[in-house]
């Protein structure tokens, strides 16, 4: 992901000429980034849960199933990568005021 994020626009986060662009704090990115890579996760694993693994190529089992968060948190993070679900700017925007107000007291 590039270093420049979308300012909020009525209809939401949209694409801008790179005028309008601000360049965003890394950090903060990769917690808003990381934070919804989690999210999708928690999304996937119900689904995961529900597949009957014993009648398939690999017959389940322990290692199958040993495996399988970490299958799911790497498809979450692909998720993510490729556009998500757009929480991750808005919590970046988020982490933002709460950095802004702590930043005032």
């Amino acid at each position: 992901m590039s270093n420049e994020i979308t300012s909020v626009t009525p209809s939401g986060y949209g694409m801008q000429s790179s005028s309008q662009t601000k360049t965003v704090d890394p950090k903060i990115w990769k917690t808003a980034s990381d934070f919804e890579a989690m999210t999708i996760g928690e999304m996937l694993q119900p689904m995961f849960d529900t597949i009957d693994t014993s009648k398939g190529f690999f017959g389940g089992g322990v290692g199958e199933s040993s495996f399988r968060p970490m299958l799911t948190t790497e498809m979450s993070k692909q998720i993510e990568k490729n556009g998500g679900l757009g929480l991750a700017p808005a919590v970046y925007h988020q982490m933002l005021e709460m950095q802004e107000k702590g930043s005032k007291k």
